[in-house]
């Protein structure tokens, strides 16, 4: 899948994630300015492996005009519960609409999988991003110390067949 962003912004790509992007991945999950102060200890030691790249739909927005595709962002996509269990965009590329195109793309891989919802436990500094896309809230997920020490919201993704 190719797409424009906002205006001006070069064109992305998304294609399915592999297990060499494992490490890019990690390090965009750690380096996340959302997991800052208080929240950095819910992905301090967070990997994402080629493992779960192979047992998930993981998927990467790329820059389709750089040499192999700086990642931009990626999601990934559990369908057994139906989750949407992680959605990540490059502090830099934030604003650029990446975010709004991983879902996109996420509602489509639903669909195709015969998907009518899913569930997302967000953030607290996402809730606002996954009402603008779409997302009605369900729920809170109570703090879970010492992994997560706080509460989040959690949310639902209605899939409309086309």
């Amino acid at each position: 899948m190719r797409s424009r962003t906002s205006q001006g912004s070069p064109p992305v790509t998304i294609r399915r994630a592999v297990a060499r992007d494992a490490k890019r991945l990690t390090r965009l999950v750690r380096g996340s300015s959302a997991y800052t102060g208080k929240y950095a200890s819910a992905v301090a030691g967070y990997r994402v492996g080629p493992d779960y790249i192979e047992a998930h739909r993981a998927f990467v927005a790329v820059g389709a005009d750089e040499d192999e595709g700086r990642v931009l962002g990626f999601y990934s996509l559990v369908l057994d519960p139906p989750e949407l269990d992680l959605l990540f965009v490059a502090d830099e590329a934030q604003g650029r609409g990446i975010g709004r195109l991983l879902v996109a793309h996420m509602r489509s891989e639903a669909r195709a999988a015969g998907l009518d919802r899913l569930t997302v436990v967000s953030h607290l500094p996402a809730e606002d991003f996954y009402h603008r896309v779409g997302a009605v809230r369900t729920g809170t997920v109570y703090a879970n110390p010492p992994a997560v020490p706080w509460d989040r919201p959690e949310f639902e993704f209605r899939i409309s067949p086309e």
